[in-house]
């Protein structure tokens, strides 16, 4: 299976630059361009994203796992008691 490149659309990244700018602004009273902002989105998009895409993937199993077990008791109540 290929890896996928971790894509934003414009509007997301616009919103992520607008974030880590005021982040750095705010937390280190330093001033951060839309160009390096940007730079840094995509830094930890290729090196970071994949553990927080493992992290999310690991996450929903445990969703779908429990779901999977409720459903497997839900079936056992229904089931009927056999008469012969």
């Amino acid at each position: 299976m290929t890896v996928k490149e971790i894509e934003f659309s414009k509007d997301q990244k616009e919103r992520m630059v607008g974030k880590i700018k005021s982040y750095f602004s705010d937390e280190l009273n330093q001033d951060i361009g839309g160009f390096e902002a940007e730079f840094l989105i995509d830094f930890f998009a290729r090196e970071l994203g994949p553990a927080f895409y493992n992290r999310g993937l690991f996450d929903a199993q445990q969703v779908f796992n429990e779901k999977a077990e409720e459903v497997g008791y839900i079936i056992q109540e229904l089931e009927q008691p056999e008469g012969y």
